[in-house]
């Protein structure tokens, strides 16, 4: 007999609002990674609408691969000219 741990609710996954312009100079507090904020994914429940998570997703200037960090570790960089 298979025992699944605590169920998680069905979500869905969207294009949320970007709190910067997109292309601006972000950096990410935590690992200090600087990049052109690219969008942001948020995931919602389908019952309810209720938040669970919102996901940024940036790029290295003059290009390079895309990475991902939570949107509450991510702010505006220092050097944003």
């Amino acid at each position: 007999m298979c025992v699944f741990p605590t169920r998680l609710p069905p979500t869905l996954l969207s294009h949320g609002e970007l709190p910067y312009p997109r292309g601006t100079f972000v950096v990410d507090d935590r690992t200090g990674c600087k990049g052109e904020l690219q969008g942001v994914i948020e995931e919602r429940t389908k019952k309810g609408d209720r938040l669970i998570s919102r996901t940024a997703y940036m790029r290295p200037r003059g290009g390079g691969v895309e990475w991902e960090a939570p949107l509450n570790r991510i702010r505006l960089a220092d050097d944003n000219g």
